[in-house]
């Protein structure tokens, strides 16, 4: 095969191994961006690497490079003993880093696995056992397989982590201290994040050796394609815009700061004629990946999310981001706007703010280094349909296909659900002896006995209730309190064998 000519030469520029600069020139990836051009070099020289960049500016590449290479040069992985460790604070995270490096991963022979949770531990135990030289995991089913004993650290020869900020931010960040202390000390490290705060400086200082350090972006950066728009509505008109708004062409993402408001907002759209997909922590791994997958296709155009679920989540061709609830931090506030305007593109931010929320929302804004447009606006104002494209919604209800059991949440399922493969009593043929028919003859079920009891019970009369209770309580042929058996016919002598001689 002949060299790599053009722009596919400046990763061999960088000291990306042939095989990997051909499969990258394969999947149509042809100019390093800025951050693998800064941090590439020194990773692949075996250095502790310390990177600061905006979403979307290119990291998974950027260390996802140096992985590779270092691990198609190493023995194969042994099993449950993996080479590689790159941590992710979520799900969806990891599986995207998982989809971007698997296929220059084959090109070099790399075997790579997810561990997230929301899943089924059998596969990703079985793929351990095989051996795989890079697990992308998350650090509770990361700590999860180790406590199982089927997933060591001690092999590892390089970790990194990805958006180290939101990780501290989601609490994670005992977990992955105490992830990276089983790791062999004097290994390398990669560390990338958004931002370099308190708590990612502390993993620093304790976990990365002279690391050199390479930063794109401020970390109040605002992305000068990017444009911020802070809408004032009146409280009553907020749904109503916010459908006019899910209603425009091009690709859109909506945020709410709960579950609960993430499903109310997609099943009100859905009323007014607009399909949207939702997306949190509550739904299951299989409902979060098909509705990702059907955002990421075209199929839905607009995706409501919150915070936690998409984090780190890169869609190509959001040309739009709402706050339908203003962020209360800074750091939420960059996040959310990262997924439009990535790797170059241009996108727009509006955040929907009410009267009372305008001097909070503003202030935040300023602290995430955003001087927004403000502007004043109704449901059908020209202003919102130039801002953000808005339109009239059709007003047809989406009608949905009914969410399969497996796909709903514990909560979510009904004491009546069942598989599709199974009969209900009545779908029964008449032959067959349901649950509820008494046998001819013989000693009733002991539901029938029980109804029966029962029913006895309400016959009794009132001074008999208690019985056993009250020193006035009927008193059985041997004189103890309880009930006299004689009333039914039989004493505790009648259920004795008579004697036979």
């Amino acid at each position: 095969m002949a060299e790599p000519t053009g722009e596919a030469a400046d990763f061999s520029a960088l000291g990306v191994p042939r095989q990997l600069v051909r499969a990258l020139s394969r999947e149509g990836i042809t100019t390093p961006f800025e951050i693998q051009r800064a941090t590439v070099p020194d990773a692949l020289a075996g250095r502790d690497v310390l990177g600061r960049g905006q979403t979307g500016s290119g990291k998974t590449l950027a260390f996802g490079l140096a992985v590779l290479a270092r691990m198609a040069a190493a023995p194969k992985a042994r099993p449950l003993h993996p080479r590689a460790l790159i941590l992710v604070p979520t799900r969806e995270l990891a599986m995207q880093v998982n989809d971007a490096l698997m296929p220059l991963g084959r090109a070099v022979g790399v075997f790579l696995k997810t561990a997230v949770g929301g899943v089924p531990y059998d596969r990703q135990i079985d793929s351990l056992r095989r051996g795989v030289e890079i697990i992308v995991a998350t650090p509770g089913r990361l700590g999860d397989l180790i406590q199982r004993g089927v997933c060591s650290l001690d092999d590892i020869e390089v970790t990194v982590l990805d958006e180290a900020d939101q990780m501290a931010d989601m609490g994670f960040l005992p977990d992955v201290t105490e992830l990276l202390a089983k790791t062999p000390s004097g290994t390398q490290r990669l560390l990338f994040s958004a931002t370099l705060d308190g708590d990612v400086d502390m993993l620093v200082r304790r976990f990365l050796t002279d690391p050199v350090t390479h930063s794109t972006a401020p970390a109040t950066a605002a992305v000068s394609t990017m444009d911020h728009h802070m809408l004032l509505i009146p409280p009553h008109d907020k749904f109503a815009v916010a459908a006019s708004i899910a209603a425009r062409q091009g690709r859109t993402m909506m945020f709410a700061r709960t579950q609960m408001g993430v499903d109310r907002l997609v099943e009100q759209l859905a009323a007014v004629g607009v399909r949207a997909g939702a997306l949190h922590g509550g739904k299951t791994q299989r409902v979060r990946t098909r509705t990702l997958a059907e955002f990421k296709e075209g199929r839905v155009n607009v995706l409501v999310a919150t915070d936690v679920a998409a984090r780190g989540i890169h869609v190509d061709g959001v040309s739009l981001v709402v706050h339908i609830d203003p962020p209360k931090d800074p750091k939420d506030y960059l996040h959310r706007a990262g997924r439009t305007a990535r790797a170059g593109e241009s996108g727009a931010v509006a955040t929907l703010v009410l009267p009372k929320q305008r001097r909070t929302t503003l202030a935040m804004m300023q602290k995430a280094g955003v001087a927004p447009a403000e502007t004043r606006v109704r449901l059908g104002d020209p202003a919102l349909a130039e801002v953000t494209g808005a339109r009239e919604p059709s007003g047809v209800p989406v009608v949905e296909e009914p969410a399969r059991r497996s796909d709903r949440p514990r909560t979510e399922r009904r004491y009546g659900d069942r598989p599709q493969g199974e009969r209900r009593y009545a779908d029964r043929p008449q032959g067959e002896r349901r649950y509820a028919d008494r046998p001819q003859g013989g000693e009733p079920r002991y539901a029938d006995r029980r109804g029966a009891e029962q029913g006895d019970r309400a016959e009794r009369p009132t001074e008999w209730r208690g019985a056993g209770l009250r020193h006035d309580a009927p008193r059985s042929r041997d004189g103890r309190p309880g009930w006299d058996r004689s009333r039914s016919g039989r004493t505790r002598d009648d259920r004795r064998p008579t004697p036979t001689h």
